[in-house]
């Protein structure tokens, strides 16, 4: 039996032997390089199948679920892909340095993927979060909370989500880590040139997180800030973008709407009370102006049914200042209906009764006679 034994393995040996004598003796580095590319490119067939199949059962549905595919194709990717280079990392006839080298690259893309990951998903939640609401109804209250809060956090998770990532892959490296050991336990001045260094980000952060809790401002409130009226057009990590009537922009900084006053006109409700004041003669007749007032509003298509007074609000030594209060669904309506009492008003005012025109008086004496009087003056004694 051993000589039988014997006899193969001498079979075998000359077989290798007049092997290698014919075709040459490749390097070493090319049978683990083939093994990874191998692998490599079996995550990519594997995620091209998934990615088919995927998209063959989305597509007879909405659009949301079509979206929800094509969003997560890179991660699925890459997910593919490193699951199919940790197993060829494993069985590639690699050395100890060269398996530690492509374990610490994989692990690195793995957390990368975790990110990612988690970035997508918080995307695809806030989406399917945000699809009950919509900012172009009458009262859109609720949405601008909502819409509000979730551009905020989001935008705040994903900057958390990829500082704690690259301090994740940081940590991996011996000699940061150390050195991030040393500075954590040195502090000192350090950290307080760090804390100088980055107080405007950290105030502005800060900030967001206040303004994503208490929400002082939303997406479309109307306000008034340094003077200018406009809409919240937009609210990143470190400003809020300000669209002034007059379509110009106005950038404030975040920290801004927490140590500023401002006025917001729609903070609790899209509904307000737009005031119109006309100074008018001491004789004007008050209750036919305001039986003409509420005909304006009955009439008007802005008007939303709640308030509409007509108030002498101030009585002068000239003229009489009244003052007319109507309401409307939101602050672009209000704007409009109360341009439209004022023309209104004016107009039926000139017709109709223009005596409540302001005039100016003077009391004249006169020594009998009838001498002519000018024009605008009223004649008081004789």
């Amino acid at each position: 039996m051993e000589e039988e034994l014997d006899q193969i393995e001498q079979q075998v040996a000359e077989i290798t032997t007049d092997i290698e004598a014919v075709i040459p003796v490749l390097p070493d580095w090319v049978m683990p390089v083939a093994v990874v590319v191998a692998f490599f490119f079996l995550g990519l067939l594997v995620f091209r199948l998934v990615y088919a199949i995927l998209n063959r059962a989305v597509a007879g549905k909405d659009l949301f679920w079509r979206s929800l595919v094509a969003r997560t194709r890179r991660p699925l990717r890459l997910a593919l892909v490193v699951a199919s280079l940790f197993i060829g990392v494993a069985v590639a006839p690699l050395g100890p340095e060269q398996t530690d080298f492509g374990q610490h690259a994989l692990l690195i893309a793995f957390m990368v993927l975790v990110a990612w990951t988690l970035h997508t998903a918080l995307h695809i939640w806030t989406t399917v979060h945000l699809r009950k609401f919509t900012l172009d109804a009458e009262d859109n209250y609720l949405a601008r909370k909502h819409v509000t809060q979730s551009r905020i956090m989001v935008r705040l998770a994903g900057w958390v989500i990829v500082i704690v990532a690259t301090a994740a892959i940081l940590m991996t490296f011996e000699g940061v880590r150390q050195w991030g050991v040393s500075l954590l336990a040195a502090g000192g001045a350090a950290g307080i040139v760090v804390g100088f260094a980055f107080q405007p980000v950290l105030k502005n952060l800060i900030a967001g997180i206040q303004l994503a809790v208490t929400q002082p401002i939303r997406i479309d409130d109307a306000v008034i800030v340094e003077g200018e009226w406009g809409w919240v057009e937009e609210i990143t990590g470190t400003y809020v973008v300000i669209k002034i009537w007059d379509w110009r922009r106005l950038v404030v900084p975040l920290s801004y709407f927490i140590e500023q006053p401002f006025q917001n006109w729609t903070r609790d409700s899209s509904s307000l009370i737009g005031g119109v004041l006309l100074y008018l003669d001491h004789c004007a007749d008050i209750k036919r102006l305001r039986a003409k007032t509420e005909e304006v509003c009955r009439n008007s298509t802005l008007w939303d049914g709640n308030v509409c007074h007509v108030q002498v609000n101030d009585f002068r030594e000239r003229v009489m200042e009244v003052r007319v209060l109507a309401s409307a669904r939101n602050a672009p309506r209000t704007y409009d209906l109360r341009c439209e009492i004022r023309e209104e008003l004016i107009t039926w005012i000139q017709k109709e009764m223009p005596e409540a025109l302001p005039r100016t008086r003077e009391t004249v004496s006169v020594d009998g006679g009838n001498r002519p009087m000018p024009a605008g003056i009223e004649v008081v004694g004789g």
